[in-house]
């Protein structure tokens, strides 16, 4: 018969070398032992790669779309389709979005380079979904347009910004203007419904909820300690309410 209070216990309590112990030292699952149980992590993965692919395709479409408006409309009148809804029409702004601000082009470029450093600070923390998207709209629409801050005339941090999308009765934009606006949009609705940066949504009280696909993966199937007293287990070799012969 193996001991209950023994160095060899199988299911023991107070035993040494415990499987499923509550007190002993060598715990797996226990909850006293000298290796505290690591919390529960969110099982949605980090958004990350979702947020840099969203933004690298704002920023390439930005840069080629400027790139064939400026070859190709620089000299020449501006381009109406669709009986007039939409204008080509090459601009140099000096200032925000939309043309707003168009003497404060060096504080704008400062502007745009403090937010992508936000954004990619923040993005340590992402496992949500629809974040991931925002962030990223916002990441490459304040990249296409700092690159012109950037590099185009008149120089560094003075450059103006190329807008040639032209609707009726709306100031002329580019594509980076575009994310960025919708990106905007995207984080005031996600805010207001309390879906947070790491894919939980706040209660009516503050306090997170996980939803289906973000609870905590709490890992295989753990097995129940038996904590069976010893003298209510029937020793080996004796079935349950039997006797052994």
């Amino acid at each position: 018969m193996r001991g209950v209070h023994g160095n060899d216990s199988v299911h023991g309590v107070h035993g040494k070398d415990l499987v499923h112990g509550v007190h002993g030292k060598d715990l797996v699952h226990g909850v006293h032992g000298d290796h505290p149980v690591q919390p529960a992590r969110p099982g949605r993965p980090r958004r990350i790669g979702i947020l840099v692919a969203v933004a690298t395709g704002i920023f390439t479409a930005d840069l080629i779309t400027k790139t064939i408006v400026v070859a190709t409309l620089s000299h020449r009148q501006p381009a109406r389709l669709l009986g007039g809804l939409l204008t080509l029409r090459v601009l140099r702004n000096s200032g925000a979005a939309f043309s707003i601000g168009t003497s404060m082009t060096v504080v704008f470029t400062l502007i745009a380079v403090a937010v992508i450093i936000a954004i990619l600070r923040t993005a340590r923390h992402l496992h949500s979904l629809p974040w991931a998207i925002t962030l990223g709209l916002l990441l490459g629409g304040a990249a296409g347009n700092l690159g012109d801050r950037l590099f185009r005339s008149p120089g560094p941090l003075r450059g103006h910004v190329v807008d040639w999308i032209e609707l009726p009765h709306w100031p002329v934009f580019n594509l980076a203007d575009s994310a960025i606006v919708c990106g905007g949009i995207a984080a005031v609705l996600l805010a207001t419904r309390g879906v947070r940066l790491d894919g939980t949504r706040d209660r009516a009280g503050g306090s997170p909820v996980f939803e289906p696909a973000d609870r905590p993966d709490d890992g295989p199937p753990q097995r129940t300690p038996d904590v069976t007293p010893a003298q209510d287990r029937p020793a080996p070799g004796r079935a349950a309410g039997g006797s052994s012969t």
